[in-house]
């Protein structure tokens, strides 16, 4: 069965104050969708030991789509999210810190996915396991205080500067949506995603905040594609944990 190792989930910040203003939400939004990278970065961490030849096309494929989620992630933040808070508070560079956390991982982040472009099937997993050891703390760093960066944003709301923090992340996520994305990135975010018990269960339907209909296409219908690389997910579609495939 799965475990939170190396990396510990993070709690949202609304579980931790009780607050439920738009910035904390937001923020709780957003831990949520770190937890589901580091629970992807778990899954490969504890399974890459065991991974049999016959399953190694597959894993690297799973792998290759949980590093392009994270890159993306982080694409569109500095691209469209950071920026649109800045427009929105009249303040430049409100998220550079945040940004600076990106590169101190780039390198190791890139570095994880060119060895496995490279190796293909002949990846050793101890060279894997030491790629993704040299890039997580500053990874889970950045992961743990984001959220919370976004929390304390909310100083910047002023009567001149009404900040509606949701509609802008609602925005700039829209944005990043095509059918690449929904076929080969999405279902290694939503499949990492915990949230029967995490919590006690506050976020389950909850989040992501769309309809069931389209959650059913998000996590059902999509990871028909590709399924043999989404075997490897830590969660179920309901988002309960599950076995691991090895």
């Amino acid at each position: 069965m799965y475990s939170d190792t190396p990396l510990s989930v993070i709690h949202t910040p609304k579980f931790e104050t009780g607050r439920t203003d738009s910035f904390t939400i937001e923020a709780s939004h957003m831990a949520l969708s770190h937890n589901s990278f580091i629970r992807g970065f778990n899954s490969i961490y504890q399974q890459a030991p065991r991974i049999e030849a016959t399953d190694r096309d597959d894993f690297i494929d799973y792998c290759i789509a949980w590093h392009d989620c994270v890159a993306a992630h982080h694409h569109y933040e500095e691209t469209d999210f950071f920026p649109a808070i800045d427009e929105a508070a009249g303040e430049k560079g409100l998220m550079d810190g945040a940004v600076d956390q990106h590169a101190a991982f780039h390198d190791g982040l890139q570095r994880f996915k060119t060895y496995l472009l490279e190796k293909r099937s002949d990846f050793s997993h101890q060279d894997l396991i030491a790629i993704m050891d040299s890039f997580s703390e500053p990874l889970y760093l950045h992961l743990k205080e984001e959220p919370q960066t976004i929390a304390q944003l909310a100083r910047f709301k002023t009567p001149e500067h009404p900040i509606d923090i949701l509609a802008i992340a609602s925005k700039a996520g829209k944005k990043q949506v095509t059918p690449s994305f929904l076929f080969n990135i999405l279902p290694v975010f939503l499949l990492n995603m915990e949230t029967v018990k995490f919590e006690d269960g506050m976020w389950h339907d909850v989040f992501p905040p769309v309809p069931k209909s389209v959650k059913w296409v998000m996590t059902k219908g999509a990871p028909m594609w590709h399924s043999r690389r989404w075997r490897f997910v830590s969660c179920t579609p309901d988002g309960a944990f599950k076995q691991l495939a090895v």
